[in-house]
């Protein structure tokens, strides 16, 4: 070997050390790439579980929302239903009264019409039928067919006699008082009269406080005396006789 020939050597180790800087850049851009991806996976992992947490708060809070809708429409509901059932109740209300308004109306109706023709009564031995007259001085008038005649002194064939004194006079005023109820101190006799035949009379009599007014129709009963056979309740004593 001459001495001018340069050494092989360097240049031998010159490649090796190129090659082992390649790999040693090949090993460090290889671990960057990793550094690369592991950051990418981690970056986009918690990405996505935010993204999912949103999504579920997002669910939850629709859910929540849907269920207070529910809740909302449930109670309007039921308070619909209670105001409906507390409106039913007055409408029972108002047609119970309206049956009973009805049937109170009838019922006037109906005693009012009775009122207006006749009422009856029943009485021990009988029957009382009051009628409204079309007199215009009579409220109206008594029939009383329980009435019995006044025991009577009187014997033989009977003369109907007009004299406060007589005996057939007072069996008369006894008569008044029976069907009058009125007892004989307390009513003044305004008059006692023929009734339109020798055995009637018409005897007209007031309370003395003159509150009570009457016009009683007698006839004679043989053997037994002056009997009531109708009243009248008198709304004045003008024209009663």
């Amino acid at each position: 070997m001459s001495n001018n020939e340069p050494p092989r050597y360097p240049s031998r180790l010159k490649k090796k050390k190129n090659r082992s800087n390649a790999i040693l850049n090949g090993m460090i851009g290889l671990v960057f790439a990793l550094i690369l991806i592991t950051g990418a996976f981690i970056f986009l992992g918690s990405g996505n579980e935010e993204t999912q947490e949103l999504e579920t708060v997002q669910i939850k809070t629709e859910s929540e929302e849907q269920a207070s809708d529910t809740d909302n429409a449930a109670e309007e509901a039921n308070a619909t239903a209670g105001n409906g059932e507390e409106q039913a109740q007055p409408d029972s209300a108002a047609e119970e009264s309206d049956e009973g308004d009805s049937a109170e109306n009838s019922g006037k109706e109906s005693d009012e019409e009775t009122g207006a023709e006749e009422k009856e009564g029943t009485v021990i031995g009988g029957t009382i039928t009051s009628a409204a007259s079309s007199d215009p001085i009579v409220e109206e008038t008594v029939i009383n067919t329980s009435w019995e005649p006044v025991k009577t002194s009187q014997k033989g064939d009977h003369v109907s006699v007009y004299e406060k004194d007589s005996v057939d006079w007072k069996e008369k005023v006894e008569a008044i008082s029976y069907a009058t109820g009125l007892k004989a101190d307390n009513m003044y006799i305004m008059r006692i009269q023929n009734g339109g035949g020798p055995q009637k009379s018409i005897g007209v009599v007031q309370s003395k406080d003159q509150e009570e007014k009457y016009r009683v129709h007698l006839e004679w009963v043989d053997g037994k005396g002056w009997k009531p056979v109708k009243m009248d309740i008198l709304k004045t004593l003008e024209g009663a006789y």
